[in-house]
């Protein structure tokens, strides 16, 4: 959803429990959004702007159709998507949250910046670079929704996935179980992967190692 869309969401939200302060509780919001609104459009039509604004809160008629108005948002979003003011947001948005994961006790980490976390010893022998691996994982974005996760053992060459994973996999013997944290960088970086992964994202993975063979 975009984020002016999520800061109207919460203005309803909010106004909708106003008490004696509802007016400068309005006008506060009405500031934030403003500020928001001025980064990410800075040519918006305020007098458009407040008519949708108006029209939608009060469930008036709407002037354009539901299916116009989800395409406009779906083509301004992809324009911020490419721009350079949102790739910087999340960069700065990728180095807080692996700060943060590299404070939490117990994390090791390994080359290129792949956080680790052993939630099962394994005991088993370590994959070689040229190796097939077999896996359990479930795959999550920084916010915690899982974009991808296998419903039984998969097997891997360990040659064609992404190189955070070959980092971490050449240090687990088998029988091992690790949370990892995947910089963007050791994953699809400033490419992303479609409409799964966007530029730019660290990775959160729980991946245990089942097997490999040569």
């Amino acid at each position: 959803m975009p984020r002016c869309l999520v800061l109207l969401f919460c203005l309803f939200t909010l106004l909708a429990h106003a008490s004696e302060n509802q007016r400068d509780l309005a006008y506060s919001l009405g500031v934030r959004l403003g500020e928001r609104l001025r980064e990410e459009v800075p040519d918006l039509q305020l007098q458009a702007l407040l008519d949708g604004l108006r029209q939608a809160y009060r469930s008036e008629p709407l002037r354009l159709e539901e299916k116009r108005i989800e395409q406009i948002l779906a083509e301004h979003e992809a324009q911020q998507a490419d721009s350079p003011a949102s790739a910087e947001r999340a960069i700065t948005a990728e180095r807080r949250f692996l700060a943060n994961e590299k404070a939490k006790a117990g994390v090791r980490e390994l080359p290129g910046g792949v956080l680790r976390i052993e939630l099962q010893r394994g005991h088993g022998s370590k994959p070689k670079a040229t190796s097939k691996v077999q896996v359990l994982y479930v795959g999550r974005l920084a916010d915690g929704s899982v974009f991808d996760e296998s419903a039984e053992p998969q097997w891997f060459r360990l040659d064609s996935v992404i190189t955070g994973w070959r980092t971490a996999l050449q240090e687990m013997p088998v029988g091992t179980k690790w949370r990892l944290v995947i910089p963007a960088a050791q994953a699809y970086g400033a490419d992303g992967a479609g409409d799964l992964i966007p530029p730019y994202a660290p990775l959160v993975f729980e991946l245990e190692l089942l097997g490999t063979a040569d």
